[in-house]
Formats: C-alpha cells, sequence, structure tokens
C-alpha cells in the first residue's frame, strides 16, 4: 500500500508527519501548479468545481508517482464533496490507473472515522502509536497556522515586501523537517522572533477578512494567492479559516455539542435561516459580524458553488454597511484581471476610511 492524499494549504505537513510516525508508505503530490490544474480540467466532467479538479490533479500527479491508496474527505452534507471520491474513482479508472480510494466520513463519524482510517492504512497499528502519531501531526499544523497568523500581520507592515512570505516558506520547510516536540517549540518560535524583527513602516493597515467556501479560502493556488497580492497593497489579512481550528471542533469539540460557527449563523439568522450546504450560511454571519471591526471584506467562492452562489446574492441585502469583493475562482480565473479588481478595491477602502476619518476629525 502506497498511500497519497490531496493538497489543502500545508495540510500535507503534519499528514506527511503522521503518516511517517505510522510508518506508512507515501507519495505527497507535487504542490499545485499549472500542470495540475491541466490535467484536472481537461479530465474532469463539465462544471464541477475548482476544488473538486485541483484534488483531482493531485491524485493524478499521485498515481503517476506510484501511490494506489488514495485518501478523500468524505460528508454526508448537502455540498458535492461529498460525492468527490466516488465520481474521482470513475474518473482516474477511465484513465487506466489501478488503485483503491478510501473516503474519510469527516462529518458524520468525526474523530472515530479519522481514526479508524488511520488504523486502516496502517495495517492495524496500536491505538497508543495511532494516538501519538496524530497529537505530532497536530502540533505541527498548530506551529504553523500560528506562523501564518504572525505572517498576515507583518505582511501589510512590511518595508521590503516579500519578507514575510519567504520566511514562512522557510518556516514550513523547517517544521517539515523537524523530528520531535522539542525542536518544533524552538522552530516555531524562532520563525516568530524571526517575523517580529522584519523591520515595519508603522502605517496603520487595512483590514480586510478573506471569507468564503473552506477550500479556495485555504489554498493559495486556487485563489490566486490572493492573501499575499493584499498583503502587498498594505493590507493585513484576517480570516476565521484555519485548519487547526477546523479540525480542533470538527473532531473534538463539536461531538461534545460546542459548535464554533453557531455566532456566526445566528448573525445571519434576519437573512438566511438555513443551512445551505458549504459555508454559504456562515459567509452571511461573517459579513453582519465584521462590519464594525474590518474595513472590508473578500468573498471566495469556487466558480458553480451553489452555496456561496446563494450566499453572493443575499450579502448585498445584509444591512450593516461594509463593502465586499466577491471572487469567483475556477481554471479560467486570469491572475492579472484578479490583482487589478483588488487594486481597485483597495483604493475604494482607503478612500472610505479617510472619509470616515474625516468626519470624526482623527487624521
Amino acid at each position: 500500500m502506497r498511500v497519497s492524499f490531496p493538497h489543502l494549504g500545508h495540510l500535507w505537513v503534519p499528514v506527511r508527519a503522521l503518516f511517517t510516525e505510522l510508518g506508512v508508505d507515501h507519495v505527497v503530490p507535487p504542490l499545485n501548479t499549472r500542470r495540475t490544474l491541466t490535467l484536472a480540467t481537461k479530465n474532469s466532467p463539465e462544471g464541477l468545481c475548482l476544488p473538486f479538479k485541483l484534488t483531482l490533479g493531485n491524485f493524478i500527479e499521485a498515481c503517476e508517482l506510484g501511490a494506489d491508496t488514495l485518501v478523500q474527505a468524505g460528508g454526508a452534507g448537502i455540498c458535492r464533496l461529498g460525492r468527490y471520491g466516488r465520481t474521482q474513482e470513475y474518473v482516474l479508472r477511465d484513465m487506466g490507473f489501478q488503485f483503491q480510494i478510501l473516503t474519510a466520513g469527516v462529518s458524520e463519524k468525526k474523530l472515530q472515522g479519522i481514526m479508524q482510517l488511520f488504523k486502516k492504512i496502517s495495517g492495524g497499528a496500536p491505538w497508543g502509536r495511532i494516538v501519538s502519531a496524530v497529537r505530532f501531526g497536530l502540533a505541527k499544523l498548530n506551529a504553523l497556522d500560528e506562523i501564518e497568523k504572525e505572517v498576515h500581520r507583518v505582511r501589510a507592515r512590511e518595508k521590503v515586501k516579500g519578507q514575510a512570505s519567504a520566511l514562512f516558506r522557510e518556516a514550513t520547510k523547517a517544521v517539515d523537517e523537524t523530528g520531535d516536540y522539542d525542536s518544533l517549540k524552538r522552530r516555531k518560535q524562532d520563525y516568530l522572533e524571526k517575523l517580529r524583527a522584519v523591520p515595519q513602516d508603522g502605517e496603520d493597515p487595512l483590514l480586510v477578512g478573506v471569507m468564503g467556501e473552506f477550500y479556495v479560502v485555504l489554498e493559495p493556488f486556487s485563489n490566486n494567492d490572493v492573501e499575499i497580492e493584499l498583503g502587498k497593497l498594505g493590507v493585513e489579512v484576517r480570516r476565521d479559516l484555519f485548519i487547526s481550528e477546523w479540525t480542533r471542533f470538527s473532531l473534538f469539540l463539536n461531538p461534545l455539542g460546542i459548535n464554533e460557527k453557531r455566532h456566526l449563523q445566528q448573525a445571519a439568522m434576519p437573512y438566511l435561516k438555513r443551512d445551505v450546504g458549504g459555508d454559504g450560511w456562515e459567509s452571511v454571519g461573517e459579513k453582519v459580524l465584521h462590519a464594525r471591526h474590518f474595513d472590508g471584506l473578500v468573498h471566495l467562492a469556487p466558480f458553480t458553488c451553489m452555496p456561496e452562489i446563494i450566499a453572493q446574492n443575499i450579502l448585498p441585502s445584509v444591512k450593516e454597511d461594509i463593502p465586499v469583493l466577491t471572487l469567483l475562482c475556477d481554471e479560467q480565473t486570469g491572475k492579472q484581471g484578479m490583482l487589478t479588481r483588488l487594486e481597485a478595491f483597495v483604493d475604494l477602502l482607503k478612500r472610505r476610511r479617510a472619509s470616515r476619518r474625516q468626519k470624526v476629525g482623527v487624521h
């Protein structure tokens, strides 16, 4: 058995650590590139969303590297995610690949489903070893997310653009190569200190929330590195979605009845009273809640994603006043066009902030 999995941001780092700890032979597919997208688009059914296509592209490249067991997320929700695995299996078999595909029913089986999956992949490893491997993987995930939050803060203020992003790439590599908790703790602290030491301009940057569909928010290739581009424009990005947070609640706290999205869903209730699948309900709630704290919102959605299409159509009727820029992500999206829209959006936010400060006499 040679296991592989699709990319989602830096999730490959903790997954690789987990498989290594369990002694599982595995393949990390190449990071998403134009080739990944081209392979996926060529072989995907027409009309499917970008997350489906890119994860299919990851599987194609993994099979080319010898993977014979593919792990895909599953679920019983309204989103098409629940059908990804079966549809991708048909496509890959038509292409001639020999493999098995395992789906992790995260939404209904939570931690139990994930642990049973690891038990199967590891060939029946003892539960103590599996728990230890999961803990170490989660420690790496937490470290990277903590560093990334600091990157968001520094990127908007750095005097020489690109330093924070370069340090984050270094940190990702360093965390990936770390083999024990003490080294992990030291490296996390080292990179946090390096980021805080980056020369900064002392400006008060615009605050922009990034929200929308889970995959396109967390996978930089799918959104044309929108957070990096906002940082280059002097904008500090804030987002609620981090893989470590999702893992903590979805696997451990949701089964205890703790719903981390309840405040967003309640905020959305005047405009949308039920779950519409994916993250559409929460996107509406984010506009309501963040209108008082942020200068603007960037709403990311895969093209043809029905939950986010519903949210996109409701957002203009939300009475809370904050500009929202919706960016639809698919293989036809050109980066230059996105940059033009981001620059215009940031200019609008700057003028809006200046106007507001002028009214209250703040300079």
